[in-house]
């Protein structure tokens, strides 16, 4: 089956998913997830061959640039302790916890596996915690606090991902050279986004048109990502540091019809992507399956892994080196602000 003819499929399976989580007054990212693992018992479904890093250059810049435009920055700022220690201190700690689990129940993989693994599954995703919140009554300090991990825990957890990669293929690790590598890749990310977000600043009041405008949001993010990792620093935190940069100068860059335009064709683009990657984890099952069953072992090993991070989040907000009495006081330090 020709791959546009499954983009198609899937788009329509989006959009039913989509309405029906609506009907039912449940996150889509749910129903989407579940319509996914539900494909993975349809046998012969063709299945599109995807590269890992052509998915991230495709999903993550709009993602994160549009969680970015959105984040509230004083909110962020003044939380910024707790937003660091859930974002890298607690995805390092989770690493680690699924890199001695995985290695637990799967006694005969090796070490550099495990930690691959353990990064791969450590930062929670951004999207479907953003929407299961929406739907409770949480106070809005505390969304506030997850909603900026979410934009900086993908970037810790690549990171991890990618020493523990290169640890794997080399079998060489130094602890040293890995956390001065992983300041640099993270400060550099900064400094290159808030350049960009500012060019972009300067180009933008030169636009007059709303088409145009939106045009030219839409591409820059993949740029600034693009250019990001070309030259080995974070493109996540690049395309968040160029978000918020241009969030700041957004209400006297924008007219009020560009505003109300981008916001309907944002809210459309970022729908599509996460339904597709959604539905997408649920093929790409079935075909490591082979159509023929998923082991029962493997199985098991991925509920057991899955609390096994669930557990490492408890443990590392109450127990880790003294978190209440850490976090606890700088969260009181400010009123909640009104949702």
């Amino acid at each position: 089956m020709p791959l546009i003819d499954i983009v198609v499929m899937l788009m329509i399976l989006a959009v039913g998913l989509g309405w029906l989580a609506r009907r039912l007054d449940i996150p889509y990212p749910i129903a989407l997830t579940l319509g996914g693992l539900a494909l993975t018992f349809v046998p012969d479904l063709p299945t599109p061959r995807l590269d890992p890093d052509q998915i991230l250059i495709l999903v993550l810049p709009p993602i994160l640039y549009h969680a970015a435009l959105h984040t509230s920055w004083r909110e962020f700022r003044l939380n910024l302790r707790a937003i660091t220690m859930l974002a890298v201190g607690l995805v390092i700690f989770t690493t680690l916890a699924l890199a001695a689990a995985a290695k637990f129940l799967l006694p005969d993989l090796p070490w550099v596996c495990c930690f691959v693994i353990g990064a791969l599954l450590s930062p929670p995703d951004a999207v479907a915690a953003t929407a299961v919140l929406s739907k409770l009554r949480i106070p809005r300090q505390v969304v506030a606090i997850l909603e900026g991990e979410s934009l900086l825990n993908d970037a810790a957890g690549l990171v991890v991902y990618k020493f523990a990669v290169a640890a794997a293929l080399t079998g060489l690790f130094s602890l040293p050279s890995a956390t001065a590598q992983f300041a640099g890749v993270g400060i550099g990310g900064i400094l290159l986004g808030a350049v960009a977000g500012r060019i972009a600043v300067l180009l933008q009041a030169r636009l007059r048109d709303p088409v145009i405008e939106i045009a030219f949001a839409l591409t820059l993010p993949y740029v600034v990502y693009i250019v990001a990792e070309q030259v080995h620093v974070s493109g996540v935190l690049a395309v968040v540091t160029f978000g918020a940069v241009r969030a700041w100068y957004a209400p006297e860059l924008y007219s009020p019809e560009t505003r109300i335009l981008a916001y309907g064709v944002w809210n459309v683009i970022v729908f599509i992507i996460n339904s597709l990657v959604f539905i997408l984890i649920g093929l790409q099952l079935s075909a490591v399956s082979g159509y023929s069953g998923i082991s029962m072992d493997l199985l098991g090993a991925g509920v057991a892994l899955a609390g096994a991070a669930t557990l490492a989040r408890f443990v590392w907000m109450f127990s880790a080196g003294g978190i209440p009495r850490q976090l606890i006081p700088a969260l009181a330090a400010h009123k909640p602000t009104p949702s």
